[in-house]
């Protein structure tokens, strides 16, 4: 009953209002039900009252009948009869000559009545039963036979007045229910103020939501005193804010990653536009300006093209078309397409090693491979050995791809995944590489839920891809899958 009273409310009312109100919904019953059972139990101690009462007058009349000769005594031996009544006025008293049926004495005229009265004749002899008067007066009635002295017998019928009872339930239920109002009202009221100031937390939830903008994202929620209750909520609001914050500044480290990597070709576009056209220039002049111009566009058109790919990557929207690939495969595959760049570089390419399939985009999965290698080309010393490494670490397979060259310090390390992070600046450029490399790489590791890790030590600098390994059911068949194809 308390739900259906709480869906009636409409959603705007306030929290408070709604503790109080089902707290007051709540009190009702409860009182009700506590006055249904003080009624009943008060109805109940009021019978027990009467009928014990009962039992005494009757032990009285015994004994006052017991000291009166004969029958035909009774009729003038009322006196006898007074201890009976004594601070009784409520009680009625007939007595009667069960051979002859001749009323002997007659207190009053329910004492007549109750000699007749239908439940007063039906009920069992020497049990307390009630009964009621033809206008609805409510008597508790004993009837029996007792002797006198001379060993006759005599009816008696016994009968107690039960108005005062009835006012004094009556009362009871009169008196409850002038209190219940004042009761819930002091229920409600004392729900609502202990639900207002429960809440007051919430209201730390809303000056902080009001508070925050693009510059202070940094801002959390202070768990210190939160009920058991909000400090869950609390901690995921801060979390909440997290992820935000760290959303929001990645998107300001894009922005000015992807500024400071577009300005350069822009800014060189520009230069040799305006150079070309500050005077005359012959055919070949113009043709070799915009034969350079076209090399800056073809990079920032790359530079722009990895950027959105990473962008996706890092929020789950690259389509991967998943099938089965073999590793060890595509890493040789790679390796034959690169050994001309290795060569030129005086690098030797080595594959080794084997593993389950994995469940992967085959292309994506060569263009991460392609860029690993490359990276490890670049980076390699003179008649050295870049080795392609397949294998499998438990429940993942790993790809690790390693190089001889100069090592990368701890500090560049952490950061060798980040966009247009570069350990030498200016020899990468130099050599073309846009910093974008390493950041593909780390996306599309994340793309197939997998990882990549660096690991630089030795003058030998290792990144190992690891990916979930397929069950062996699933794999058992992957080598005869693959077609063959070129790396991105």
């Amino acid at each position: 009953m308390i739900a259906l009273f709480l869906r009636k409310l409409r959603p705007r009312k306030s929290l408070a209002l709604r503790i109080a109100f089902a707290s007051a919904v709540f009190g009702l019953v409860l009182a009700t039900g506590a006055i249904a059972l003080g009624y009943e139990g008060l109805s109940h101690q009021l019978d027990e009252r009467s009928a014990a009462e009962m039992q005494g007058r009757r032990e009285l009349l015994e004994h006052i009948l017991a000291t009166i000769p004969a029958v035909p005594a009774i009729a003038g031996s009322e006196g006898r009869f007074a201890d009976l009544f004594f601070g009784h006025d409520d009680l009625h008293l007939a007595l009667e000559d069960p051979h002859s049926g001749k009323v002997l004495l007659r207190s009053s005229d329910i004492a007549a009545q109750s000699m007749s009265a239908p439940g007063h004749a039906a009920a069992a002899a020497d049990a307390v039963h009630g009964w009621l008067t033809p206008g609805g007066g409510r008597f508790t009635g004993l009837h029996g036979t007792a002797k006198v002295a001379d060993g006759g017998d005599v009816r008696f019928f016994l009968s107690v007045d039960r108005h005062r009872d009835a006012s004094l339930l009556a009362g009871f239920l009169e008196a409850t229910i002038l209190a219940v109002p004042l009761l819930l009202f002091m229920v409600a009221t004392g729900a609502g103020l202990i639900a207002s100031t429960s809440l007051a937390p919430l209201r730390n939830f809303n000056r902080l939501a009001e508070s925050i903008s693009a510059k202070s994202l940094n801002q959390r929620l202070s768990l210190v005193g939160l009920p058991r209750e909000l400090t869950d909520t609390g901690r995921e609001i801060n979390g909440m804010l997290e992820r935000i914050d760290a959303g929001y500044r990645q998107l300001e480290d894009f922005s000015g990653d992807l500024a400071h990597e577009m300005r350069t070709p822009v800014a060189t576009l520009l230069g040799r536009t305006q150079v070309a056209l500050s005077q005359s220039r012959s055919t070949g002049e113009l043709r070799e300006v915009l034969e350079g111009n076209v090399e800056e566009l073809n990079r920032l058109a790359s530079i722009i093209s990895d950027m959105l790919f990473i962008a996706q990557a890092e929020h789950y929207a690259v389509p991967v078309e998943a099938g089965l690939v073999d590793l060890s495969h595509e890493a040789q595959t790679v390796a034959d397409y690169m050994s001309l760049i290795a060569e030129e570089k005086d690098v030797r390419l080595e594959v080794n090693g084997e593993a389950p399939a994995i469940s992967a985009d085959r292309l994506l999965i060569q263009r991460v491979i392609t860029n690993l290698v490359s990276n490890a080309i670049r980076h390699a010393s003179a008649h050295s050995v870049v080795s392609i490494e397949v294998a499998s670490l438990g429940a993942n397979t790993s790809l690790a791809v390693t190089n001889s060259g100069e090592p990368i310090v701890p500090a560049n390390l952490q950061r060798i995944f980040d966009r247009f992070y570069r350990v030498d600046p200016a020899r990468a450029r130099a050599e073309g590489g846009s910093g974008l490399g390493l950041a593909i790489v780390r996306s599309i590791a994340m793309a197939h839920h997998g990882s990549v890790a660096g690991r630089s030590e030795g003058g030998r600098t290792t990144f190992t891809l690891s990916f979930p390994t397929l069950p062996r059911t699933a794999s058992s068949s992957c080598r005869h899958a693959f077609g063959s194809g070129h790396p991105m």
